[in-house]
């Protein structure tokens, strides 16, 4: 007995009813990275090219750079994930600095929402497809990354992963994985492409 549906499947390609399956396609070998200056470069230039905005700062420039982007994105409000790094790094005192009210990452959800900026960090990064993926738990919450208008993602070139697997393998007993790649974005019937509509309009994305 055969299927009505893959029989009308099968006509549509205009394929006989004795086609054999291909052959299964050969796995491909794992990415060999280049340099970590290269990688980063390559990262940066996905970044772009997905409608992102990334740059590499030294730690003396984060603060400059902060102010920029207060100002041209209108940030009034943010919230910051509690990490070493974005400690270290001073961003919620330079943000308050700057005027802007800083709630805790661990506040509620339309809290959150009601933010224009989430700064996390990513975890790894992925330079061939421009890629961020972000553990997250109870201290570092999805939404941060996810809710606010605009998401500011700092890393270090230690997140440099060459192949999805390893990220895979490093992130198994994690919570919850997030990966972004670009903007949030999404086409109507019509394919009119549209940034910002299921999460953030701008992608920040800061290598230290």
């Amino acid at each position: 007995m055969t299927n009505p549906i893959l029989e009308n499947i099968r006509r549509a390609l205009g394929r006989p009813q004795e086609t054999l399956l291909g052959l299964r396609p050969s796995i491909l070998e794992p990415r060999t990275p280049a340099s970590p200056d290269s990688e980063i470069a390559f990262f940066l230039e996905e970044i772009e090219n997905l409608s992102g905005v990334g740059q590499k700062l030294a730690a003396n420039e984060v603060e400059t750079a902060l102010k920029n982007l207060v100002s041209e994105q209108k940030i009034g409000k943010a919230s910051v994930w509690n990490t070493p790094l974005l400690h270290d790094l001073k961003i919620a005192e330079h943000l308050r600095a700057l005027g802007v009210d800083v709630i805790p990452p661990n506040a509620s959800k339309h809290q959150i929402a009601e933010c224009d900026l989430g700064v996390t960090e990513a975890d790894f990064i992925l330079p061939e497809t421009g890629t961020l993926a972000l553990r997250s738990s109870e201290e570092k919450p999805r939404a941060t990354s996810l809710a606010p208008r605009v998401h500011l993602a700092i890393v270090t070139p230690a997140a440099l992963r060459a192949d999805l697997h390893q990220v895979f393998a490093e992130a198994k007993n994690s919570h919850y994985l997030v990966f972004i790649s670009g903007a949030s974005r999404t086409a109507d019937i019509e394919l009119t492409l549209v940034l910002g509509v299921h999460g953030p309009k701008n992608l920040y994305v800061w290598v230290i």
